[in-house]
């Protein structure tokens, strides 16, 4: 570059571009540059995912989670409004098969309503049974305003906004250093190096292994977690009309096997939630040694392992073994049979873990006055996309002094 940018983004995925979008515009006249290591954008979790549009009910309150889904999701459907992106607000129930499972219902319900989520409603089975004739169950949590949207035409968006707004979006840059040089931030990529006054990373799979090249010490390390997906058959979409999930499990951050109904009316069951062997690894051999050493040596992982390990085997066995999959599948809907699913598609979900073998349950944002980092953003960061950009603008203009926001709306 003749020159360098203002500010140098790190990750092209949709958390990255949002926020480029979002510092464009309120900095009209800010120098910007996305540095992206894939030959495009969104190649990652941004467009390996289910599509689900959350309205914010299983999050604590008072969470990062919990503020950002609620305020992301309405900027999200008015920016896909004004872009023609479809989206739809399917509903989703949340589901209890006995009565051991109430009290966890009655308190993601709580949740819900603290989370200002007022209008999920609890159900009984015959309303149950009106919104989702084959499920099983004797209660359940309706959220109507639960939706689905293709999150990788969304990050598309953003990145057409980011030109149009003057943003350059630098691809095939993988950043493998970043120095400091008087008031510069130097990013080292295979490319060319890449001069900033500033630098917000949104590396996703590789966010703490970016957050290292600043020389920040801290314990969060990216444990890289596969799920996989069956679909079901077009004549065995009838078993699903919206969106029916488990009660969460509240030790364990996975929602476990569940029924998605797409954008493009496809029907995805799933997923499992198994260690990936390598951070990109989409399919069952993908295999880092790197990868697999590093996951190993961290010692929260070996506690983590520890502590879940039949939870962990019977993921294993789940994305293993069809039959085993297909069992848990019956359990909220009998009617399933294995005939009805073809193997679908596969994601890889970044997991922040702590030393002590805790796993980061909230978005985690932080850095100093020249570098900030999004250190944790799984699920629901695409959802609260547009809003982790806004908080990532306002804490640079806070850190960075950009200078005066730009009057008018910022949808």
């Amino acid at each position: 570059m003749s020159r360098p940018a203002d500010l140098a983004v790190v990750g092209g995925g949709i958390v990255g571009l949002a926020t480029a979008y979002r510092l464009l515009q309120r900095h009209p006249a800010l120098r910007l540059v996305v540095v992206e290591k894939e030959p495009v954008v969104a190649a990652h979790q941004s467009g390996h995912n289910s599509g689900v549009l959350h309205a914010g009910i299983y999050y604590p309150p008072r969470s990062l989670k919990a503020r950002l889904c609620r305020e992301g999701k309405a900027a999200l459907e008015a920016f896909a409004d004004a872009h023609d992106i479809p989206w739809e607000a399917c509903g989703k129930v949340v589901v209890a098969l006995d009565e051991a499972e109430l009290p966890r219902l009655d308190e993601v319900y709580r949740r819900a309503l603290a989370n200002g989520v007022h209008d999920v409603v609890v159900i009984g089975p015959e309303r149950l049974r009106e919104l989702e004739p084959h499920a099983a169950g004797i209660r359940g949590l309706h959220s109507p305003g639960t939706g689905i949207i293709d999150f990788r035409r969304v990050a598309l968006a953003y990145g057409d906004e980011v030109r149009a707004r003057g943003g350059e979006i630098l691809l095939d840059h993988e950043v493998c250093g970043l120095t400091r040089a008087g008031d510069e931030e130097v990013l080292a990529t295979a490319a060319g190096d890449v001069r900033a006054r500033f630098v917000i990373a949104c590396a996703g799979l590789h966010s703490d292994r970016v957050a290292a090249l600043t020389g920040g010490v801290d314990d969060l390390h990216v444990v890289p977690f596969r799920g996989d997906y069956y679909t079901l058959r077009p004549e065995a979409r009838r078993y699903c009309r919206g969106l029916l999930y488990p009660l969460p499990d509240p030790t364990f951050p996975f929602l476990g096997v569940h029924l998605t109904r797409r954008i493009d009316g496809e029907v995805w069951a799933g997923p499992n939630a198994v260690l990936a062997f390598r951070r990109e690894g989409y399919r069952l051999g993908d295999l880092s040694l790197r990868d697999v050493a590093e996951t190993l040596a961290f010692p929260g992982f070996r506690r983590l392992a520890r502590t879940y390990l039949r939870t962990g085997l019977a993921e294993m066995w789940r994305g293993l073994s069809k039959t085993a999959f297909v069992r848990a599948l019956q359990r909220y809907v009998p009617a399933v049979e294995a005939a009805d699913l073809v193997y679908g598609p596969t994601g890889v979900r970044a997991q922040a873990l702590r030393a002590d073998g805790s796993l980061v349950d909230d978005f985690v944002l932080g850095g100093d006055d020249r570098v900030l980092h999004v250190r944790n953003a799984p699920s629901p960061g695409a959802t609260a996309s547009l809003a982790i950009g806004r908080e990532l603008a306002e804490r640079a203009e806070e850190r960075f002094a950009l200078g005066p926001v730009a009057t008018g709306p910022h949808t």
